[in-house]
């Protein structure tokens, strides 16, 4: 049986360099939703938008501006909660799961119009029985703006991807050059 010649702390960085890549997959490209939401104009890319929650019991609060990703001409918005304890929500009878399992609750809805109350269903497990309680959230279309935040991220993270491949690469040629003398 042959043994790895590669040492311990590179096989960590591998594996912590992959885990990194998994991840940054998982939040750059989220699973599509199953409401249709509404042509937006706007090029695809991360914008933030104004968002007025109502309803409630008005304890729970939302993010505000909101993250809004546009793909393929279609707006959706990313709803975060001053809570975790919200297990789903529901737009137009269409039930939306959390994007993730720790922090405050986090869901992804199509934004299906603007500057109009949309009605939607949140589902409270912080009472004694789960509870749906309903809201209406308002788009305001004038508050869009570009974010550029999640580009200046992405280009950080992929020049990252490539320091870290030419240092394995350069890790990888030392190595094999020191083993060949």
């Amino acid at each position: 049986m042959r043994r790895s010649t590669f040492p311990y702390p590179v096989k960590k960085f591998c594996l912590g360099l992959w885990m990194v890549m998994c991840i940054t997959s998982i939040m750059v490209f989220p699973a599509s939703t199953s409401v249709e939401a509404a042509q937006v104009g706007l090029e695809d890319g991360k914008y933030s938008i104004e968002v007025i929650l109502e309803g409630g019991s008005g304890r729970a609060t939302i993010t505000s501006p909101a993250i809004m990703t546009v793909r393929g001409g279609k707006g959706y918005v990313q709803i975060e909660w001053s809570s975790p304890n919200y297990d789903y929500m529901k737009v137009e009878n269409k039930t939306f799961k959390p994007l993730q399992e720790a922090g405050n609750s986090t869901f992804e809805l199509p934004i299906i119009d603007f500057d109009m109350p949309i009605a939607v269903v949140a589902n409270t497990t912080a009472m004694s029985t789960p509870h749906e309680i309903e809201y209406t959230l308002t788009f305001l279309q004038d508050s869009i703006k570009q974010d550029t935040s999640f580009e200046m991220m992405a280009m950080v993270v992929g020049t990252v991807i490539v320091i870290a491949t030419v240092v394995i690469i350069s890790f990888f040629w030392i190595h094999k050059k020191r083993r060949t003398k």
